[in-house]
């Protein structure tokens, strides 16, 4: 990456947050960049107060390559044994962002269209700006936007507002316009678990909402997300993907453009965006792994709870043992719809609520929230087509209710699944 990096993550997660410090850390690197021209993060990282680095657009960093892969680093998530696994959840490793295996190599550009080179794009400012072999000197300007990976509506949107230019064998792409906004920025440390030009992926905390939900709403992590934008010079709107419910924790995904917003919703719709889930579930699940295939509806007694209905939207939940104790089950989960509740929902209907889940009756001795954390996260790259993935470190409370049940069943749990390998998923 040309540009410097944010700051240097110390252990615990907790960054300083004076200039002079950050400035260094930002000299030192630690990796080459991610594809979109961003490091990937490290397990824990957060943001501080000035000094946080420059963005294209705003001085120095302005120009950077488009695709440049990460190589990891003390915290990445590898293949194959060694790999350094989450507190308390086997199966799973740290939790830097990396492209997914059975792609293109880690090192060298990626192949494209008509010897397009994607990820040797170069961001300037508010432009993209990428080579053109010589095979595609002659091909009219429309030709060439169809073997680009932009979505048609915005391809015309462009070219309507002058946001494609060609210039010999260069063509210029309007792809990181300035906007406005649309929330208040309220500061607060943030857990980034992935940042380049096109994507941000934060660490929800327990306790706050993705976005309003009542007009005039404050506190949630649009508003978070927004502090950030400002502080680091990113003039782009705050565009979260999908949604977790106020107390559950994990992964949420950020299109910062309208390139990545469009590429990410259809990417959802297309079921490529994927979310793999771990719940400590009340009582001991029998089966090894199954399907909850049961529709979910609004439950009319309560105008926040939902049912399985069989007037209700289609919803499935894949599930697999990780690990039982003597009364409570750890299981990891992957959705393939993704109705409100759908996980919480699933598991009272299979008579096993999530702990700490008053609402769907879960009890609280060993949480005070559902104990359901969105581990890991896989998602198209809007730029590069690269399937990205990221793991989310398991939050403090989940961590010390799995060592007490831990401690209590005097080393009697099981393990049906997981073991070494990180790259283990449902």
């Amino acid at each position: 990456m040309a540009g410097r990096g944010r700051g240097q993550q110390e252990r615990g997660g907790r960054r300083g947050s004076g200039a002079g410090q950050q400035e260094r850390a930002g000299r030192r690197g630690g990796g080459s960049a991610a594809p979109g021209g961003a490091r990937a993060r490290g397990a824990s990282p957060s943001y501080g107060g000035r000094g946080h680095g420059e963005r294209a657009g705003g001085g120095r960093g302005n120009e950077r390559a488009v695709g440049e892969r990460s190589r990891g680093g003390p915290n990445a998530a590898r293949s194959g044994a060694g790999a350094r696994e989450l507190p308390g959840i086997p199966g799973f490793g740290g939790g830097r962002a990396r492209p997914s295996r059975g792609f293109a190599p880690s090192s060298g550009p990626l192949p494209s269209a008509a010897g397009l080179q994607l990820n040797a794009a170069k961001r300037k400012g508010e432009w993209l700006e990428l080579k053109l072999p010589e095979t595609l000197a002659a091909v009219p300007l429309n030709g060439l936007m169809q073997l680009l990976p932009i979505p048609g509506k915005v391809a015309g949107r462009l070219i309507s507002v002058n946001g494609v230019q060609r210039q010999g064998k260069l063509l210029r792409l309007k792809l990181f316009p300035e906007e406005r906004p649309e929330f208040e920025p309220e500061w607060m440390e943030l857990n980034i678990l992935y940042e380049d030009d096109y994507c941000l992926v934060v660490n929800k905390p327990a306790g706050m909402e993705v976005h309003p939900s009542v007009k005039d709403q404050r506190g949630t992590l649009a508003h978070k997300v927004a502090a950030y934008y400002d502080m680091t010079n990113q003039k782009c709107r705050v565009r979260h993907i999908h949604r977790l419910d106020k107390d559950t924790t994990g992964p949420v995904l950020y299109a910062k453009n309208e390139l990545a917003h469009y590429v990410f919703d259809a990417a959802m719709r297309e079921k490529r965006i994927e979310r793999i889930y771990a719940a400590l579930a009340e009582g001991v699940i029998k089966d090894a792994k199954g399907v909850i295939d049961a529709p979910i509806g609004q439950d009319r007694h309560h105008s926040t709870r939902r049912r399985v209905s069989e007037t209700g939207d289609s919803a499935v939940t894949r599930y697999e043992v990780i690990e039982r104790f003597a009364d409570h089950t750890l299981v990891r989960l992957r959705l393939e719809t993704g109705r409100t509740h759908q996980i919480r929902v699933h598991l009272s209907h299979l008579g096993h609520p999530i702990a700490g889940d008053g609402l769907y009756g879960g009890h609280r001795p060993i949480m005070q929230r559902q104990a359901l954390h969105g581990e890991k996260l896989v998602w198209p790259h809007p730029w590069t087509g690269e399937r990205m993935t990221v793991h989310a470190q398991l939050p403090d409370d989940f961590a010390a209710a799995l060592r007490a049940l831990r401690e209590t069943s005097n080393g009697k749990t099981s393990r049906s699944i997981g073991g070494s390998s990180p790259e283990y998923t449902l």
